[in-house]
């Protein structure tokens, strides 16, 4: 808090060096002497808010983020088997297709289309997928 009792003091050392200047220059200077405080108050109080705002924005994408990564995945059931269930309905025709075409090869091929297809949307969905796992030597538990 010694930030905030630097800024009073900074204020009240600025209301005390208003205060003397209008002794010196007398009460027709008091409207210009008075606005030049408060425009000075008004720096302060909106640099106060707007730190408090941007701590505050932050301090609001911080809790979005670790929500997201505490809360697992966010896909729904048909995001995460609708995908394999379409890629293998849609397997037969271009099974037909390739396998007709340019026989084994091109049955070959078109698999390896869809299995490719499958194994991104798997990363995609578990980013952590095909990382590595050790065992750890304190204990039994798999670790990451």
């Amino acid at each position: 808090m010694s930030g905030t009792h630097e800024r009073d003091t900074d204020l009240k050392k600025e209301l005390d060096a208003t205060l003397h200047a209008r002794r010196e220059l007398g009460e027709e200077y008091d409207s210009a002497l008075v606005e030049s405080f408060l425009e000075k108050v008004d720096q302060r109080i909106d640099g106060a808010v707007e730190r408090r705002v941007r701590r505050q924005l932050a301090e609001q994408q911080m809790a979005s983020a670790r929500n997201r990564q505490t809360s697992g995945d966010t896909d729904s059931w048909g995001e995460r088997y609708g995908f394999g269930i379409v890629s293998l309905v849609l397997a037969v025709p271009l099974s037909a297709i390739g396998g007709g075409i340019a026989n084994l090869s091109g049955l070959l091929i078109a698999w390896t289309g869809i299995v490719g297809v499958n194994v991104v949307q798997a990363v995609r969905v578990n980013p952590g997928l095909f990382q590595r796992r050790r065992k750890s030597d304190d204990d039994d538990r798999w670790e990451d």
